[in-house]
């Protein structure tokens, strides 16, 4: 049989002695307080005095139980500081790279128009202009160096036309489709180019090496006239290219030649213009196929 619920203190000596201590304490209590409220009836002056001695005692208590206090909620709300400055720190690192990306946008978009205008600018000055297009691709990783450019047939493209950019020289049209056409670059290994140096004026030969740059050979034997930063422009021989276009600057020196990069680099140059060759009798032979090709 189960015991009942609430059993007797008699059950238990230890809790004999706690409901006698209680009722003493109660006792106790009931008394002190009497005592205290007769003290403050007849002796006001003496209760004053126990209020202040009970006042000296807890007042460190209490002090210490309020200073607790203001530490556990200095140490809280730190801590909610220290999240809210660590969520406003992800929410300004996200708004700079959102700033960020929108700057490099704005400048994309101000390099591509800067380059669009210049295109534009070139082909008012230049009166045999044929068409304007955008470079739509080039190959890097193959020792043939193209270029396709948005621009064929049906703008009176033809094949043999040079091909430039406000930077310089880019190459000629060999292959043509009715809206695009592929360009030979200066770069390709089968792309001769007459050029003259800028300093001086002295005829040199530019052949393209297949890597994206350029090889300069002097026609005159015995010296290298070349420095380092000298600029090679179209010479006009041959009847193709016209004269003063920019080809390349010069960045390495050979032993009788140099080494130049190109001015006008597809992979930086968006917009280019393709022109009618320097002299008509030149573009029945800029038609044939390069050497490669044939």
């Amino acid at each position: 049989m189960a015991p009942p619920v609430g059993a007797r203190p008699g059950w238990s000596r230890r809790a004999q002695y706690g409901l006698f201590f209680s009722f003493l304490a109660t006792i106790a209590g009931v008394l002190i307080g009497l005592f205290l409220l007769g003290l403050s009836i007849v002796a006001p002056h003496a209760y004053a005095g126990v209020r202040g001695a009970t006042l000296d005692v807890t007042a460190p208590v209490t002090g210490a139980l309020r200073q607790a206090t203001t530490t556990v909620t200095g140490l809280a709300s730190g801590a909610g500081n220290y999240w809210d400055a660590a969520r406003q720190n992800g929410d300004l690192k996200r708004q700079q790279l959102a700033l960020r990306q929108q700057i490099i946008q704005a400048r994309a978009i101000l390099n591509e128009n800067v380059q669009l205008k210049a295109a534009l600018q070139l082909r008012e000055k230049a009166p045999t202009a044929v068409a304007s297009g955008r470079i739509v691709g080039s190959s890097y990783e193959s020792q043939r160096r193209y270029a396709v450019i948005s621009a064929g047939s049906g703008d009176g493209v033809v094949a043999g036309m040079p091909v430039r950019s406000p930077a310089g020289l880019v190459g000629r049209v060999v292959d043509i489709g009715a809206t695009a056409s592929r360009v030979l670059l200066i770069s390709d290994r089968s792309n001769v180019v007459p050029t003259r140096l800028l300093r001086g004026g002295q005829a040199v030969i530019s052949t393209g090496r297949g890597d994206g740059t350029v090889d300069l050979r002097p026609l005159e034997v015995g010296r290298n006239p070349f420095k380092r930063g000298d600029i090679v422009v179209t010479s006009g021989t041959g009847g193709l290219y016209p004269p003063g276009v920019p080809v390349g600057r010069v960045v390495r020196l050979d032993d009788d030649g140099a080494i130049a990069l190109p001015m006008a680099d597809p992979a930086d140059v968006s917009f280019a213009i393709v022109e009618q060759p320097y002299e008509e009798a030149a573009l029945p032979m800029a038609d044939q196929p390069p050497a490669e090709q044939r």
